[in-house]
């Protein structure tokens, strides 16, 4: 039988720091079309140096406290059931 236990803070962690980065490759297609010099930055090449970090930015701060696409709550299950642990309720997301 599998045990109950709320999963460790460096494996949920883990769980978001994946979902984040996940999330950032889906943004980044959209951020590689936009045109630059329509934006209030005007493009050049600063812009281009710090785009990258910005849309890292908006993916962590989009899945931060659990909020954003589920992916990291589906992982996190995953890792703990490949442990032999079972979610406590609060660790199952909500549908």
């Amino acid at each position: 039988m599998a045990r109950r236990a709320a999963a460790p803070p460096r494996l949920r962690e883990a769980a978001r720091a994946f979902e984040a980065q996940a999330f950032a490759a889906l943004l980044k297609p959209a951020f590689a079309t936009a045109d630059p010099s329509r934006g209030p930055l005007g493009g050049g090449a600063a812009e281009a140096s710090w785009q990258p970090m910005l849309v890292d930015a908006i993916a962590r701060a989009a899945t931060r406290g659990g909020q954003g696409l589920g992916l990291g709550d589906a992982i996190l299950r995953e890792m703990l059931r490949r442990q032999g642990e079972t979610p406590t309720p609060e660790e199952t997301p909500r549908p």
